[in-house]
């Protein structure tokens, strides 16, 4: 996605050709390389790759003040050329994404989102796409590694399990996270359920193949329906809405209370098998997944469907 990009040559001033002549043999190599100094592709530090436009450069020259040195022959420095990183690309992308998280901010990943938000949503994520400072992901697995929390999609088989959380008091979902393992060439979807007893997990284990320095093939191994874990601390509303009315909970208190005991026992129980594994042996359950924006908190990626989906590192600033 990014191609190399070619700087005008840049001359920095030296000293007239006579008096380089003139001067130290020393000198005269440094004031010519100074003079021949040609700035060529600029290189991200931090991915090693490629800028996808250059941004402006700024470049100094310093040069000892007295550039011939003592009389006498001593030691002198030769002029040195400070070339300070560009930084506008970085700080742009940065922008974009500050604005990404601000519109996604309460469309309970996409569900709620507006077809004006959505609108708007979109052109962030294609400005993003391009400038992408990871072109090929697939060359940059140790980037792909760890659990990314989803933010936004627009896979819409998701909404129904995403509307879910419209019961009120009753489930919702708390967290769709995927990890990735670039080591064992593993991926594990993870959709975390919480109620008002327990919290519980479906999951999905697939194995990965590397198809372009974009796309990844993954194949759906294993289901896992995990064992409810025991709320830490529950609490009755006291009130519920139900049939668009409030409905008062206080004068049931008392009986409620004893409901929880009861399903809290139950729920212990439970808690204590382990987690249902279901084989997936159907030869379908295959999707690929294009990564079209990457860098160490945000990672933007395009399923076959052609559903898109913006997911966050784990313990990122992104997320707050």
């Amino acid at each position: 996605m990014a191609g190399a990009a070619s700087w005008n040559t840049f001359t920095l001033n030296a000293p007239p050709a006579a008096a380089v002549a003139a001067g130290p043999p020393h000198v005269r190599r440094s004031s010519l390389a100074l003079t021949a100094l040609r700035l060529r592709s600029p290189i991200s530090r931090s991915s090693g790759r490629f800028l996808s436009s250059p941004a402006p450069m700024r470049t100094r020259a310093v040069v000892d003040d007295d550039e011939w040195g003592k009389e006498g022959g001593g030691e002198t420095e030769s002029g040195v050329a400070v070339v300070e990183p560009p930084v506008e690309e970085l700080s742009e992308a940065g922008e974009l994404k500050r604005k990404l998280m601000d519109l996604l901010s309460g469309t309970d990943r996409g569900l709620k989102a507006s077809s004006e938000t959505r609108a708007e949503i979109v052109e962030l994520i294609t400005q993003l796409e391009a400038k992408n400072p990871t072109p090929a992901p697939t060359d940059a697995l140790p980037l792909l590694n760890g659990k990314w929390i989803l933010a936004y999609t627009s896979f819409s088989q998701l909404f129904p399990l995403l509307g879910s959380g419209r019961l009120p008091q009753l489930v919702k979902v708390d967290e769709i996270s995927q990890t990735i393992d670039s080591e064992s060439f593993t991926v594990q979807n993870s959709v975390k359920f919480a109620g008002p007893l327990a919290t519980t997990s479906v999951t999905t284990n697939a194995k990965f193949e590397v198809r372009s320095p974009k796309r990844v093939q993954i194949k759906f191994e294993e289901g896992i329906i995990g064992t409810p874990q025991l709320t830490d601390d529950i609490v009755v509303p006291d009130k519920v809405e139900f049939l668009g009315q409030n409905v008062d909970l206080s004068p049931f208190k008392g009986i409620i209370s004893s409901i929880q005991n009861a399903a809290s026992s139950v729920v212990r129980t439970i808690s204590g098998q382990p987690p249902l594994k279901i084989p997936i042996n159907n030869t379908n359950a295959q999707s690929w997944l294009l990564t079209t924006y990457l860098d160490e908190e945000l990672r933007i990626s395009r399923s076959d469907g052609g559903s898109v989906f913006v997911l966050i590192k784990e313990c990122s600033p992104l997320l707050n």
